[in-house]
């Protein structure tokens, strides 16, 4: 028994020194120029790889270097850089005949730069295509180099995105994790990708890949799921260039033939801001949607578009397309029967204020708009509708005292909207509100139009339908049902109503303080000339 023991023991100390030995005995840089050069024929592109050294506890071969040529139609530095490898190895064939089988490749940190021509094309569409004919090196396999592996590993590497010859703005995906199972370039293969996107934004990808296409990698099929949380429009620049602000998530499905990206999902804005001038929505919006993008153009059409906004639903269709440095949209808008109070809380977000201390109660609403142009100067178009809502919190009896006067009309705190009509124009030097058609039972009827500059001053011209109980234009012969002009002056937040006295016969009213109608007509013309703001 002891002298089994004592030959167990001889044997483990015999591999134990065998173990510490072998990185002595095997020098794995022997393996590097078969190593370069099948990675460059399988990739056709110059791969080269640093010193190699042997690590055995962990069963594998590490290099200080590894670096992959960039197609060179695109640029001179390398199209990826990694300052470590490791290649996970069968070790058995390694020790007794000197094999170099590799079942696991691990870059750490490494720095990937992806260039779209304008034309459409990337530039690793031709990795893994016909290569270049390279002089072949001492040592280098004769036979095709078999690219397949158990694993492919990235960690926390770094991927960026732009466009060849363009001075538009890179973006970047960091921290970028990536695992590459069963890998081989002609079969399908599952991958998983983590990363951080322009630096905010939590991006996770889970799906099926290949098999590769080898006249245009670029063309691989895929299908996965995606999922996006926590991306600030703001510290991703969007707000700075376009006005479009908010935190949002998308969880949806994508697929790829190589050509077309299909993408299907849901994306939730909260705090959504979409103009410069604008304010975060107080609702959190939800948006259900299926486009279809065209990976060359890098143009795309949204089939369909569901928006939720509380209890509101509205659809949105449309096309985008790249214009310049920007991208140019072309939508359409349709809210047919909407709650007013949820569509109300995303007036901030548009940059529209209601009057200070207001909001509306009850009702529904309808909308349709086009939003044309370049995302950073985007004009809106159409038509906006109102029904039997509530507008509180707005003493229209104090800012309109002279036209109630005028008109014979009585208002108090709250007004009653029975039907508001109105088209629009916005956009980014100010706005037009035209053919507005105002009914509330406490006014009677309203018309007219105006414009709203970006500083949100108002300059409307309006008119309000004569009450029989209008006595002062009744003193200067106007008749039950007349039209009683009057502007609407100052900001959205604190509008200012008077009469327009230029559109009201000034003559006659000159006349009238001055004739023997009596102390009370003389004072209610006084009123109306020195109309308080």
């Amino acid at each position: 028994m002891k002298r089994s023991v004592r030959w167990f023991g001889i044997v483990v100390v015999l591999l134990l020194l065998a173990v510490i030995a072998l990185p002595f005995l095997i020098d794995p840089n022997q393996f590097r120029p078969a190593l370069e050069a099948g990675l460059s024929k399988a990739l056709a592109r110059e791969v080269k790889v640093g010193d190699l050294k042997l690590a055995i506890l962990s069963g594998g071969v590490t290099a200080d270097d590894l670096s992959i040529a960039d197609d060179p139609a695109y640029s001179r530095t390398p199209f990826l850089h990694t300052r470590s490898l490791t290649l996970g190895v069968e070790l058995w064939p390694l020790i007794v005949s000197r094999q170099l089988r590799v079942t696991q490749f691990t870059l750490d940190q490494p720095q990937i730069e992806l260039l779209q021509s304008a034309a459409g094309d990337w530039n690793f569409s031709s990795l893994g295509g016909k290569p270049a004919a390279p002089a072949p090196r001492a040592g280098a396999p004769s036979a095709g180099f078999d690219l397949s592996v158990k694993l492919v590993k990235i960690s926390n590497g770094r991927l960026t995105f732009a466009q060849q010859n363009s001075n538009a703005k890179a973006r970047a995906l960091d921290n970028v994790n990536v695992e590459l199972k069963n890998f081989a370039a002609g079969v399908v293969f599952p991958f998983a990708l983590s990363a951080k996107l322009a630096d905010t934004g939590d991006l996770q990808l889970n799906g099926m890949a290949g098999p590769i296409n080898s006249a245009n990698a670029a063309q691989t099929p895929v299908k996965v799921n995606v999922k996006l949380s926590g991306f600030d429009l703001a510290v991703a620049g969007f707000e700075s260039s376009t006005g479009l602000a908010g935190l949002l998530s998308i969880d949806g499905v994508a697929a790829s033939n190589g050509k077309t990206l299909f993408l299907n999902g849901r994306l939730k804005a909260n705090q959504l801001k979409l103009a410069k001038n604008g304010s975060p929505a107080r609702e959190p919006v939800e948006f259900d949607f299926a486009l279809e993008h065209d990976l060359r153009k890098n143009s795309g059409v949204l089939r369909s578009g569901e928006i939720h906004i509380g209890t509101a639903t509205a659809s949105l269709t449309g096309t985008y397309a790249p214009q310049g440095e920007s991208t140019a949209l072309n939508l359409s808008f349709s809210g047919p029967a909407m709650g007013v109070p949820q569509l109300a809380d995303m007036l901030p977000a548009l940059g529209v204020a209601l009057p200070s201390g207001s909001s509306f109660q009850g009702g529904t609403a309808s909308a349709k708009l086009s939003f044309t142009g370049p995302v950073e100067a985007l004009v809106i178009d159409g038509s906006l509708g109102l029904n039997n809502t509530r507008l509180t919190g707005l003493d229209l009896g104090s800012k309109m005292s002279t036209v109630e006067k005028l008109a014979g009309i009585k208002t108090g705190p709250d007004t009653e909207i029975q039907t508001f009509a109105a088209n629009v124009h916005i956009a980014p030097d100010g706005s037009r509100v035209e053919d507005i058609k105002f009914v509330a039972p406490a006014l009677g009827e309203l018309s007219g139009g105006g414009t709203v500059s970006p500083s949100q001053a108002l300059d409307f011209k309006m008119s309000a339908v004569l009450h029989p109980g209008g006595a002062a234009l009744a003193m200067l012969g106007a008749k039950s049902g007349a039209g009683v002009p009057f502007l609407i002056e100052g900001t959205a937040a604190n509008p200012v109503f008077k009469p327009d006295m230029k559109a009201m016969a000034p003559g006659k009213v000159q006349s009238l303080g001055k004739n023997n109608l009596g102390k009370a007509a003389g004072g209610l013309v006084g009123g109306v000339l020195g109309e308080k703001k």
